[in-house]
């Protein structure tokens, strides 16, 4: 299996970021870690090993990027407000340098996927530049931040909060935009915050926007059933 490192001066963020790429050509597979993770931690886990036949057959090419959560949602001893604008520079990040270094393949298809935070991140960055993803496969997440900021509230929270900017969406093509990705959100029967995933559900369909909700049974919220999601829903395995 072809793999890189990469590192580049972010001007977004003002600093150096990492990533890995897994694969030569297919669709492009942007991965966002799990709260506070880092950019290896999905090789680390087994879920590269998990799509391997996938990668190594040029059907996936595999984005492993770093998160900036330290320094925005979980740094705690911020201003919120300060906290939400790290996350903005961490968008500009990936709106404007990822995805045009992703585009070095060709291939027009990108699908994004987070567990846990990264599930936040997963539909964050898709729900905002829906034009751009095929599909978003969001594992067992959180879809409102609001509880990250102790109360603050602005237009870059609003922003940059699917529960918000999806539920006020009227924007005739970006909502057409948004029905045409295939979206696949799980949880499981067991786990507290099954009911984020619920709520933001419905949500969806309030808008008129189709997808697949996957309820697992039991708890299913750690890295040896996230492995079997990308099994099932990614990488064409039983």
């Amino acid at each position: 299996m072809k793999r890189e490192y990469h590192r580049w001066y972010s001007p977004a963020l003002g600093r150096d970021m990492e990533m890995l790429v897994f694969g030569h050509a297919g669709a492009r597979l942007l991965v966002f870690p799990t709260s506070k993770g880092r950019f290896y931690e999905w090789e680390d886990r087994g879920m590269i090993a998990v799509m391997a036949d996938s990668i190594e057959r040029g059907w996936l090419q595999v984005f492993c990027v770093d998160s900036v959560d330290e320094e925005s949602w979980y740094a705690r001893w911020k201003w919120p407000g300060d906290r939400v604008w790290r996350h903005v520079q961490y968008d500009h990040y990936l709106r404007h340098e990822v995805i045009p270094f992703t585009q070095q393949n060709a291939n027009p298809f990108l699908i994004v996927t987070g567990a846990s935070f990264g599930a936040y991140h997963a539909v964050n960055f898709s729900f905002r530049y829906p034009e751009l993803v095929g599909r978003v496969l969001a594992m067992n997440g959180v879809y409102d931040i609001r509880e990250w900021l102790d109360g603050h509230y602005d237009d870059n929270v609003y922003f940059h909060n699917p529960v918000d900017f999806i539920a006020n969406e009227h924007d005739p093509h970006r909502l057409a935009a948004m029905r045409r990705m295939d979206i696949i959100l799980t949880t499981s029967e067991d786990e507290p915050r099954r009911g984020d995933t619920e709520r933001f559900s419905q949500l969806l369909w309030d808008k008129g926007i189709w997808h697949a909700l996957r309820i697992w049974k039991g708890w299913a919220h750690d890295w040896p059933w996230w492995q079997e999601m990308i099994r099932l829903y990614l990488s064409g395995h039983d």
